[in-house]
């Protein structure tokens, strides 16, 4: 794992104890920051957690601030070519998943945090089978799994 991308849902569950998977992402966090893994904070999810929530109660001080630019702009454009949304999907919650799958394709980002399984691990999974990136979702609800960052090596059991 060379870094991981934060999804705005797994902020949500980060920022509030009384949520259903919030020790699964405490405990992300403090192992991201024991072994030195970037965690990147995107703009865009920076502006959607600001709706309901100051973004200024997060951890700013652990996370790299990653703006969307230019080339952001122009790879999520492509990849919303090649993406078929489902129906029952809502447009914009698509276009702002895209545009962060974007942001972890352009910055070589290998890994996306969230709790997020509906939209974005679903249209992750789908540019994966396109050959339009490679990224590993790594979802909350899956529980705190240290082999994330062990090249999905796991201990011995009793160990």
């Amino acid at each position: 794992m060379s870094a991981i991308l934060l999804d705005t849902s797994y902020l949500i569950s980060l920022a509030d104890p009384s949520r259903k998977h919030h020790e699964a992402a405490i405990h992300y966090l403090r192992e991201a920051l024991r072994r030195g893994v970037p965690l990147y904070l995107s703009a865009i999810a920076a502006s959607e957690f600001q709706v309901k929530q100051a973004v200024t109660d997060l951890p700013l001080r652990n996370f790299e601030v990653l703006p969307f630019n230019i080339d952001h702009a122009m790879t999520a454009g492509l990849l919303m070519r090649d993406l078929r949304r489902d129906p029952g999907d809502d447009r914009g919650a698509v276009k702002d998943d895209v545009k962060l799958i974007a942001q972890a394709v352009c910055q070589s980002i290998t890994h996306i945090l969230t709790e997020d399984a509906q939209t974005l691990v679903k249209y992750v999974r789908r540019l994966n089978d396109l050959g339009q990136c490679s990224l590993k979702t790594i979802l909350l609800a899956e529980g705190y799994d240290t082999a994330w960052f062990n090249d999905g090596q796991r201990g011995l059991p009793g160990t």
